[in-house]
């Protein structure tokens, strides 16, 4: 056992420096590429968001990249990609729908994903390596692919686990604030025709995302915990 210690230990440091570094680099990325949000379709929600919250403001930055996305920094900042700007200007989502993406960032935020995930990548590369040590020893060469497969679905479940607490948060503040879930849920719908189907073919347990109908399945379980059974916002 103690010849593993050594490569565990190393495994550890290395993933930890290399989410470091991976942070900086997004920071400063992000920073470069990106200016504050200026339509007042979406800022009049955010502000509505942020009173709910009793909070001065909530910061929306755009990111200067086509694909279509929403993030959050490890500073709290949350971005909206251009290509997201782009698709609602051609009526493809609402303001209301964007403010959904922004809610759900700030989930993220709010409940430490951020923190979370850099603990769950290097764990992640522990795991690997032990499993690799240990399997290499019964299954050469086929023993680094499957360590490699069990710690990328386990990183993929604790993904999928911060999406649903993430959605969970989002569903609360949009009601809270008067903006109502159905935008939350429509946005789901379009979600497939949004991100032509990047996920398609892809086994459930290895999608680091939820799929479309489970996640709008917790939402609406979720409002009839909270507003009552057949009520929604």
């Amino acid at each position: 056992m103690s010849k593993l210690l050594l490569p565990l230990l190393l495994a550890l440091g290395y993933a930890f420096l290399m989410m470091r570094f991976s942070l900086w680099r997004t920071k400063k990325l992000l920073d470069q590429k990106s200016a504050p949000l200026t339509d007042p379709s979406i800022t009049r929600l955010a502000d509505q968001m942020a009173a709910a919250l009793d909070v001065p403001k909530i910061e929306v930055r755009v990111f200067e990249i086509e694909p279509v996305n929403g993030l959050a920094s490890a500073e709290g900042k949350i971005y909206l990609t251009r290509g997201f700007l782009d698709r609602k200007a051609k009526g493809e989502v609402t303001a209301e729908e964007l403010a959904s993406v922004v809610a759900h960032e700030l989930g993220h935020v709010a409940l430490g994903h951020i923190r979370r995930r850099m603990i769950d990548f290097t764990g992640q590369n522990a795991v690997f390596v032990m499993l690799s040590a240990v399997l290499n020893r019964f299954l050469p060469f086929v023993g680094v692919w499957i360590a490699n497969l069990i710690s990328t679905a386990l990183m993929a479940r604790l993904s999928r686990r911060d999406e649903f607490e993430a959605d969970a948060y989002a569903t609360a503040l949009l009601i809270k604030s008067g903006i109502g879930t159905g935008p939350q849920k429509s946005l789901f719908r379009k979600q497939g025709a949004l991100t032509a189907n990047r996920a398609e073919g892809v086994p459930a347990w290895l999608l680091s995302h939820p799929k479309t109908e489970e996640r709008i399945a917790a939402i609406e379980a979720n409002e009839a915990r909270w507003l009552g059974p057949g009520q929604t916002s």
